[in-house]
């Protein structure tokens, strides 16, 4: 990889939870292997009084290894809501920059609340802060929520560019910063085994977990305005869907990749009313003892209503309707509190034609699997039949796997190190286009409505430590079929698992 331009980093937010925890680390990070600009520095804002000593201080006690980007750190005290303090913060930039020439280009985060999304965009411009020039960037990274529905999204996208081009738009999704995300395209469009099979002729169904262990814990407030559909599925889960069923980009380029995507997204098949019962299933984590421990409930949680009605677990059954994948159900689920914390894909191949070893004891029914582990243990795996040893035709299943961890001389980035190195390096591919945001929205955006409107829709209660609503399980057609369950399959695969 090559460093980035001089720079600054502006982060709105500069001591909040998403700084001090992923955002100050990453950037630790990137220092120690010498991928940081020759000449760089952060400039935190935000509304306490700190000045650059204190603020120094503040991050080291957050650290585990404070390292060498603590020197590299200042801080603005200002109203973030305020066009004169704007102006304040350019002077104070524009000092950085002469001080410790710099070239004035500048990064500015958002990790602050949706509702400073647009103001601070806004404020910006006013300040001159978001004007490019011959060798000058000016961009903007907008943290999630990106809207609350398409009508929301879509005026945010609106007022972001009022102010700014698209390119200087860099909507993060941090589940596409993770190697096992990006080895997906590299997996399908280099490998001559996978891509001719990769499609509605040879694949049963495709299947896509997110689960987590934890419950909301003090995030309440913000989860039950959310709910998990708001809160994963439509961005991350459907990103994922989108590199899986995207067709191969004429060249490898961000918006090569990111046009297919949003064909993929624009070739959703909407979900009616009458569907609905069938392909979207809800559900909210109830109490129970799991291993010995008491979990309560979602209602029973820090600032959830005892009525709440917001959805911890959602599974839906989705179609693409194009040439590649008419008829092949997605399957996608995700929710809290259900028995280990792993995501991954699972392409599930049509079985052979004919069952040959049908009349003999083993085998399996299911036909070959590709197992693309996101997290933890990132890695490949290919099952597939095998004979047992000894007389006769005993079927069992065989694993082809490969692990990250394997590469011991390989270092593997968390997903916002890498997130925030190609934003320097003005890479977008693995940031959302607002057209691709907004065509989310607008396919979700029915199941919200239906929820919202006809209160007679079920809310499925599952007990912690489950894998969700029973109901969901029927969801997949085939009476062979059913969700692959990570825990179980973990010990077989070889694959990590924190029960």
């Amino acid at each position: 990889m090559y460093k980035p331009a001089d720079h600054i980093i502006i982060i709105f937010g500069a001591s909040g939870d998403l700084t001090r925890r992923k955002l100050i680390p990453a950037l630790g990070e990137l220092q120690k292997l010498g991928l940081l600009p020759d000449r760089f520095a952060v400039l935190g804002v935000g509304r306490t009084n700190f000045d650059d000593t204190s603020y120094r201080e503040m991050i080291s006690s957050h650290l585990e290894e404070p390292g060498e980007i603590i020197p590299l750190l200042y801080y603005h005290s200002m109203d973030t809501k305020s066009e004169e303090d704007f102006g304040g913060l350019a002077r104070r930039l524009d000092q950085l920059s002469q001080e410790l020439k710099i070239n004035p280009s500048y990064l500015f985060y958002l990790a602050t609340p949706p509702s400073l999304y647009e103001t601070i965009p806004r404020l910006l411009s006013g300040a001159g802060l978001t004007r490019e020039g011959k060798g000058i960037f000016r961009r903007i990274i907008v943290e999630k929520p990106f809207g609350m529905d398409h009508r929301s999204a879509a005026e945010l996208n609106l007022a972001l560019l009022s102010h700014l081009e698209e390119h200087q738009v860099y909507r993060i999704d941090h589940y596409l910063g993770k190697e096992s995300v990006q080895n997906l395209l590299v997996t399908r469009f280099s490998n001559g085994i996978f891509e001719p099979l990769w499609n509605r002729n040879f694949i049963h169904h495709v299947e896509i977990t997110s689960a987590e262990s934890l419950g909301v814990g003090t995030r309440g407030g913000y989860y039950d305005n959310s709910g998990a559909l708001r809160d994963m599925l439509q961005n991350h889960l459907l990103q994922l869907v989108g590199l899986v069923a995207m067709e191969p980009p004429t060249v490898i380029s961000s918006d090569a990749i990111r046009n297919e995507v949003l064909k993929v997204f624009q070739s959703f098949r909407p979900i009616t009313i009458n569907d609905l019962p069938n392909q979207v299933i809800r559900g909210q984590y109830m109490a129970s003892h799991v291993r010995g421990e008491a979990m309560k409930g979602y209602r029973s949680e820090e600032d959830v209503p005892e009525n709440s009605r917001a959805e911890t677990f959602v599974a839906m059954k989705l179609y693409i309707d194009n040439w590649r994948w008419g008829g092949v159900p997605f399957y996608i689920r995700t929710g809290k509190r259900l028995p280990t914390k792993v995501s991954e894909i699972v392409v599930h191949f049509k079985p052979s034609p004919h069952k040959l070893f049908s009349d003999h004891e083993g085998g399996t029914v299911e036909g070959n699997r590709l197992v693309i582990r996101i997290q933890h243990d990132e890695g490949i795996l290919l099952k597939f039949g095998m004979k047992v040893q000894g007389a006769g035709f005993k079927v069992q299943d065989a694993n082809l796997d490969f692990h990250y961890k394997d590469l011991s001389d390989s270092y593997i980035p968390e997903a916002y190190q890498r997130l925030l190195l190609d934003c320097m390096q003005g890479d977008s591919t693995l940031y959302t286009r607002g057209d691709a945001v907004e065509a989310a929205w607008r396919f979700v955006d029915p199941v919200l409505t239906a929820w919202k409107e006809d209160k007679s829709i079920p809310l499925h209660g599952y007990p912690c430590g489950s894998w969700g609503p029973e109901i969901a399980d029927q969801m997949i057609e085939g009476k062979e079929y059913t969700w692959r369950c990570p825990c179980k399959n973990l010990a077989d695969d070889g694959l990590y698992c924190e029960l």
